[in-house]
């Protein structure tokens, strides 16, 4: 105890506080001056750091205290007054500047804080950013995976392959452990699976389209997660799995058209739809997400349209096809019917031969019988033979016409005329049956008709002829009017036809034809039937006027091909008929072109009657026809040879010596026809050195007077001949000279 009383500390208590103090000074002051290089540095080295001058503040406040706890040092031990004023400046300073510092700090502390705002917002945007790069990452990998299937399933627009491919590929695309498609049945009740991604044989499954969850996916146009227990995922297999993964649903819209028409197109609420089921792999974490949701509605999209282009293209094919099958079927309806219309050409063409050979006898001779001396019996009786012919051969000729109306061949021989002498002349060929009849006929003739017009004068005097002729023979007694004028806007019209309005024209006229009668008259119901061929209204009228009830028909026609119509009214049986008819005729550019021709027409309205020294040779095959020629030409007294060929007409009309004036040529011939023998002869002969060649034929269509005239025949006449009509064309033929060289041509073109 004594020893350890005796150990005495090396430091006082008083002196041991105050050496702590010392050296806990010291390393405050070395602290102190650490720091503010510390700050110099990491002003240095922070370009960026917006409070520098704080920094310094703070830096100086930092240095000042290390000052004054080093100067606090020498105040442990005795010191000097300077000591102590060094201490006290330090401190002041030291004061000063804290003051100043903390002031500061409540000023910059806010910045500060909005400082740390805008760093917290800068660091929200920026996650923003990269969840939105993070979705246009996805969307392009959406992108990408959609452009693949519409590549993949527009490269075929067969419909198996569209849907087929379309589960392919959205099977790798997602992952899927299986996805199928439910088509509509055809009443439209049902929806029966069709497709699959892993099974092939699935037999006939088929759902309500009634059902919940299909009404829920129909009602929306986008992917619709569903239950994996709902019938249309029956096609997934379930054996040995804990956990069914998710199902997901969208319909597909299916347009169908049907021929194109734009009303088929059905709106939206009666629009059928496919069904497509997608389901993810089971006993897995995996969920559906947004893209592949976006990615499902897209190709669900993609689909409606492939499969509308596979029904327009199924579509267009069975058109084509059925288009190439009526096509076939009208190429042979065409063929047999150009077939039809050559074997009744030819018919035609060759009973019109056959019947006017015969004809041309029979009108021939009976013409010259006329010129003879007989009985008044024979006379009669000669008459009679004679007035039969002409209406044979009146009937060989309207039938003839309605052939080529009906097949479209005949068109209208436009020719300058004087609309006026056209109905002259119709009076004046019925004033013979109407002075026998007792029958009173006027022709009223308006003012303001056009006295010269262009037209088919022949057909148009057909028309007038046709239809006053009707009048004649069906009126016992009264009167029959004619009355030509201008169409007006104010005259009566066609009840069966209002529209028929037809307006006057600088370079055209309508005119307008009505024949009015008191005859026998008609049933109003019966006045559809006049213009049908072969029927008259009245099967009475045939047994009591006669007819073929050609005659409207034709005059219909006529009335037609000139931009026409025609009507008939009656008030009723023993009221007389009204036939009204309106054709279009042009107008002349120069109209006194046709005063100048009629002027030369002039000389050949004196007929001659002596034709004696006047050589013709006739050319035909035909003996009968032959023998009537001859007969007909003698007896107007010219010298007449006849040969039987074309090759026999070349070696007479050869032979020196050998001059005529008229060669009568048949253009139907065997071996060598009358227009190679007109091509012949032209070549061998000057125009002046040969005859004049006048073509003899059956044929009544302009086809071949255009031929005869372009081959430089100077005459067309047409089979029979009576001796009147041979005496008229010798006369016209002798005094007026060749079709070529005047009015006749102009007819002829």
């Amino acid at each position: 105890m004594e020893l350890c009383n005796c150990v005495e500390p090396a430091w006082p208590p008083d002196d041991l506080l105050m050496r702590y103090q010392y050296i806990s000074d010291f390393f405050i002051a070395l602290a102190y001056f650490s720091i503010p290089l510390e700050l110099i540095y990491f002003v240095k080295k922070s370009a960026i750091f917006p409070y520098r001058w704080v920094l310094v503040q703070f830096g100086a406040f930092i240095v000042l205290c290390g000052a004054t706890h080093f100067i606090n040092l020498w105040t442990f031990s005795a010191h000097t007054r300077a000591v102590a004023v060094v201490l006290t400046v330090a401190k002041i300073f030291t004061a000063v500047v804290s003051c100043a510092t903390a002031l500061m700090l409540v000023h910059i502390i806010p910045d500060l804080l909005s400082v740390k705002t805008r760093e917290l917002f800068l660091k929200n945007k920026a996650a923003e950013l990269d969840r939105e790069m993070g979705l246009i990452r996805t969307q392009e990998e959406t992108g990408r995976h959609v452009r693949m299937l519409t590549h993949e399933i527009r490269s075929t627009l067969d419909k198996n392959t569209i849907l087929k491919t379309t589960l392919v590929e959205l099977g790798k695309t997602l992952s899927l452990e299986e996805c199928n498609l439910w088509m509509p049945t055809k009443n439209g009740q049902e929806l029966q699976l069709s497709h699959t991604l892993r099974q092939t044989d699935f037999g006939l499954i088929t759902v309500p389209i009634h059902h919940t969850t299909i009404k829920q996916v129909f009602s929306s146009n986008r992917a619709v997660v569903i239950s994996p227990n709902s019938p249309v995922c029956i096609s997934r297999p379930r054996q040995g799995k804990y956990v069914i993964g998710d199902v997901v649903a969208v319909r597909v819209p299916l347009l169908y058209l049907t021929n194109f028409h734009p009303g088929d197109w059905p709106d939206s609420s009666n629009r059928p739809f496919a069904l497509m089921v997608l389901m993810l792999p089971s006993d897995s974490a995996r969920r559906w997400h947004v893209y592949e949701l976006e990615l499902v509605e897209v190709v669900a999209d993609q689909v409606a349209v492939a499969l509308s282009h596979a029904a327009i293209l199924e579509e267009t094919m069975q058109a084509r096809d059925l288009l190439m099958e009526q096509n076939v079927q009208l190429d042979m309806a065409r063929r047999e019917a150009e077939t039809a219309i050559c074997a009744r050409n030819d018919f035609l063409a060759v009973m019109n031969h056959e019947m006017r050979t015969p004809m041309h006898a029979i009108i021939a001779l009976s013409s010259l019988l006329q010129e003879t001396e007989l009985t008044p019996e024979q006379r009669s009786m000669v008459d009679t033979v004679l007035k039969s012919s002409n209406l044979l051969a009146t009937l060989i000729n309207d039938v003839l016409d309605l052939s080529r109306l009906e097949d479209g061949s005949l068109e209208l021989d436009m020719n300058t005329f004087k609309l006026p002498q056209i109905f002259i002349d119709v009076r004046n060929l019925v004033k013979p049956i109407t002075s026998l009849k007792k029958l009173q006929v006027s022709l009223t003739l308006a003012p303001g008709l056009p006295p010269i017009v262009v037209g088919d004068d022949k057909r148009l005097m057909q028309t007038a002829l046709n239809v006053v002729g009707n009048a004649v023979k069906f009126t016992k007694e009264g009167s029959i009017s004619i009355k030509v004028c201008l169409e007006r806007p104010e005259h009566t019209v066609d009840p069966l036809v209002p529209e028929f309005h037809p307006m006057q024209g600088e370079q055209y006229c309508y005119i307008r034809v009505e024949v009015r009668d008191t005859g026998v008259g008609l049933n109003p119901q019966d006045i559809p039937k006049l213009f049908n061929k072969f029927l008259q209204a009245d099967s009475t009228t045939t047994r009591n006027y006669g007819g073929t009830g050609l005659g409207l028909a034709i005059c219909k026609r006529f009335v037609n091909l000139m931009d026409g119509h025609i009507w008939v009214e009656s008030e009723g049986v023993g009221k007389g008929t009204v036939v009204t008819f309106v054709v279009k005729l042009g107008l002349p550019e120069h109209p006194n072109e046709l005063d100048r021709q009629s002027a030369t027409l002039q000389q050949s309205t004196h007929l001659r009657t002596d034709f004696s020294g006047v050589r013709v040779l006739v050319t035909d095959d035909n003996g009968v026809n032959r023998m009537v020629t001859r007969g007909l030409l003698m007896r107007l007294g010219c010298e007449v040879t006849v040969v039987s060929s074309g090759r026999e007409c070349l070696q007479v009309i050869s032979q020196p010596g050998q001059s005529f004036q008229v060669l009568l040529l048949d253009v139907c011939m065997p071996d060598m026809d009358g227009y190679e023998v007109a091509i012949r002869i032209q070549e061998k002969f000057a125009r002046h050195e040969r005859p004049l060649l006048v073509a003899l034929t059956a044929n009544t269509d302009m086809a071949t007077r255009e031929r005869c005239l372009s081959l430089g025949m100077d005459r067309v006449i047409l089979k029979p001949i009576s001796l009147e009509k041979m005496r008229i064309v010798l006369t016209e033929l002798l005094d007026v000279g060749s079709v070529n060289d005047n009015h006749w041509r102009a007819r002829g073109k």
